[in-house]
């Protein structure tokens, strides 16, 4: 995985001009993995790893069994992918990783919080889409193969928690937030392994992962231009939530200048 350290917000501009078409994800903290939340728990508190699976199994079971009463449409249940993004968007660990389309809302969630350096991680996702790149023990387990969209095949090639790929996409039917944030998600294969080293399973002459270091004296101003484009928590959840959320912004960004 190439790292590299920018120096000026423009600087991140232009870096992510370079990176048309990518996925990107912004972490407050440049020392944290590339995991999932359900990585990050299950490392933090259930440390016998031959358990995950069927606590992840049974964490999904749990959610199905009880979701129903709170949402107008319990077939999304069904759906492996829509179920998880439920999960993932209500604060349930999930081994899905948001990622987005926009480099901008990626450093908004990489920025907003950050009291030292934060990152923006860029996947590039033409070549996962066209298949220029493959694992190299599985080179059969192409995007389509393994798309968790189709019954069956969450179960079948995720669940296991044995094969080093990464699928990435959106449900069928997406929810005012993914829709809001230009959201997408990966899906890794492995849960023990940060998604920069399951890429190290993958053939390909292209990068595939680059991390974008940016240092807390870059914050302000990358703050307040992302200000300017109206990416801010009121506009990436577009409910309630989102609006309070926002007033910290508007704290830090407006109000001292009244």
């Amino acid at each position: 995985m190439e790292t590299i350290k920018v120096s000026s917000w423009q600087e991140f501009t232009d870096l992510s001009l370079e990176l048309d078409g990518w996925a990107f994800r912004g972490q407050q903290d440049a020392n944290w993995l590339l995991q999932s939340s359900l990585a990050r728990y299950l490392s933090s508190f259930v440390h016998n790893a031959s358990n995950w699976r069927v606590q992840e199994q049974r964490a999904i079971r749990i959610f199905r069994r009880k979701a129903h009463t709170y949402i107008a449409d319990a077939r999304v249940l069904s759906d492996d992918l829509r179920c998880l993004g439920l999960m993932q968007h209500h604060g349930a660990p999930t081994r899905l990783l948001d990622f987005t389309k926009s480099p901008y809302v990626a450093a908004f969630f990489a920025l907003e919080r950050a009291i030292g350096e934060s990152a923006v991680y860029a996947v590039n996702t033409p070549a996962l889409y066209t298949d220029r790149a493959i694992p190299k023990t599985a080179p059969d387990l192409t995007r389509d193969m393994i798309d968790p969209r189709r019954a069956g095949n969450f179960e079948k090639y995720f669940l296991p928690d044995t094969n080093p790929i990464i699928w990435f996409g959106e449900p069928t039917e997406m929810d005012r937030r993914l829709i809001a944030q230009a959201g997408t998600f990966m899906v890794p294969g492995l849960l023990h392994e940060p998604l920069d080293k399951i890429f190290d399973h993958y053939a390909s002459d292209d990068d595939l992962v680059r991390k974008i270091v940016i240092p807390f004296s870059v914050r302000d101003e990358g703050m307040r231009s992302l200000y300017r484009m109206n990416i801010t928590n009121a506009s990436l959840f577009p409910d309630l939530e989102g609006l309070a959320r926002s007033i910290a912004l508007e704290l830090e960004v407006v109000w001292p200048k009244l």
